[in-house]
């Protein structure tokens, strides 16, 4: 603090002086002092854990993702309940106190920890939690009881036990998270009833832990009786498969721009077969569920941009620091303090909308997708600028920055890409907000947005 305010402060009356805050507290710590006590402790454990285990592989696991084994880390993690939070106990690790209204909060958290860290290390521990999201949500007290349980305690144990979640097909993606494209989708993943339970046949594509996941909710759609060709919106459902069931294999691990360490797989499913036990949800529910889903994951992605970013700014406030321009710091010219101000203040207004939407008990749609959209474009914007003020070494791989970049850019693409978002905002809030006509019907034909999750 400059010495002549310091000075001035204390010339304040007692209670001015106690009314003007100067304190010298990082933002981080700052921050974590307006949460409950409970989410103080958990996103200080977060960092701790993302600072001790994640860090130090992070270069290693882009480089190299399938030369490191990451079994250690999600031992550790789930050890420690990281990998158990989709429920609260005795069934899994999340504190009864968060279920009212923060449980989301836990997972936005620990998005944005772990991705500052390392956007792909952070994505292949976070996958776990999307695909235990159908589980939890479709509100069946029988999947609780075969699936969560079981998957949850045996994470706590160290005996890991990965979900992935599985929607995007070569020819549909995130056109089936939108109304007038689920009546459209050229979906080629079909379940046909048969005695005792159900046979799946097609492919899923992109699939964030495909290859480690040792279960996969998959999504299909169900056979009519009635000799119709099934729609995602009225049949689509969903089932678990465990790995190694007859019929079910891993095809190619992608080779991506980004976010690495966690891959991003086929799957082939040929007549596989699944007992009704492994249903998740009622038949035909499955659209209703993976909505579901996504108006609660889409803050936590939301989060994992907001982590990307902040570990890009913090290196480049790092690199300003350390280097000297002359015989100056560059953190000591104008120019720099005002570039690395922007950036701050934007990730600022990136922790609070995913905050706030973390705060709904029951998320809201429309908000979910803004949230999503706004912070994947921000985190774009604000890696390139911070990439842009270190110059030649923002490019290189020393300071992580480049690798930020990479990783941030699959922000705005998976989860729906943000047009589909930007549609999900305004059917949210169509009978609402935007009253006043009908809901558009828009002809196929006239989309041309990405397909993918």
């Amino acid at each position: 603090m400059h010495p002549e305010l310091l000075d001035s402060i204390q010339r304040l009356k007692p209670l001015g002086r106690w009314l003007y805050d100067g304190s010298t507290e990082t933002l981080w710590e700052r921050d974590t002092r307006t949460l409950p006590r409970d989410l103080q402790r958990r996103r200080r454990a977060y960092r701790r854990f993302a600072e001790q285990f994640i860090a130090p592989l992070a270069r290693e696991a882009d480089r190299d993702p399938e030369g490191v084994d990451l079994g250690p880390l999600y031992r550790e993690a789930g050890r420690r309940g990281f990998l158990s939070e989709a429920a609260p106990w005795p069934i899994g690790a999340m504190p009864w106190r968060a279920i009212p209204g923060r449980h989301i909060f836990h997972f936005a958290l620990k998005a944005e920890e772990f991705c500052a860290a390392c956007g792909g290390i952070g994505l292949a521990l976070l996958f776990h939690d999307l695909g235990m999201a159908p589980l939890l949500l479709c509100g069946d007290l029988g999947v609780w009881r075969r699936w969560l349980w079981p998957i949850c305690r045996a994470n706590r144990r160290g005996e890991i036990r990965l979900v992935a979640y599985a929607i995007t097909e070569p020819e549909a993606g995130s056109d089936v998270e939108e109304s007038e494209g689920a009546t459209s989708a050229r979906f080629c993943t079909v379940a046909r009833k048969v005695r005792g339970g159900y046979v799946i046949q097609g492919q899923k594509v992109f699939i964030s832990g495909g290859s480690r996941a040792d279960y996969v909710v998959v999504f299909a759609v169900l056979e009519r009786e009635d000799g119709q060709p099934p729609r995602v919106d009225r049949d689509f459902t969903a089932f678990i498969v465990e790995r190694g069931r007859e019929g079910f294999r891993t095809g190619r691990r992608e080779r991506k721009l980004g976010q690495r360490a966690c891959d991003a797989t086929q799957l082939f499913f040929d007549q596989v077969f699944v007992p009704e036990t492994h249903r998740i949800g009622p038949e035909r529910s499955g659209w209703a569920l993976n909505r579901n889903v996504l108006n609660y994951s889409r803050a936590v992605v939301g989060a994992i941009a907001l982590g990307i970013a902040r570990g890009a700014v913090e290196a480049a406030t790092r690199f300003a620091r350390e280097t000297r321009l002359g015989n100056r710091p560059l953190l000591a010219y104008p120019e720099v303090q005002v570039a690395l101000a922007e950036l701050w203040a934007l990730t600022m207004a990136m922790r609070a909308m995913v905050w706030q939407s973390a705060r709904y008990r029951r998320p809201v749609q429309g908000i979910a997708a803004a949230t999503k959209a706004l912070c994947a474009d921000l985190g774009v914007y604000i890696t390139t600028r911070a990439l842009d003020l270190m110059g030649d070494w923002g490019y290189m791989p020393a300071w992580g920055v480049e690798k930020a970049l990479r990783d941030v850019r699959l922000n705005p693409i998976y989860e729906g890409t943000n047009q589909i978002n930007m549609l999900a905002l305004v059917e949210s809030f169509w009978a609402s907000d935007l009253a006043g006509v009908p809901y558009p019907q828009i002809p196929s034909e006239d989309r041309s947005f990405g397909r993918s999750r």
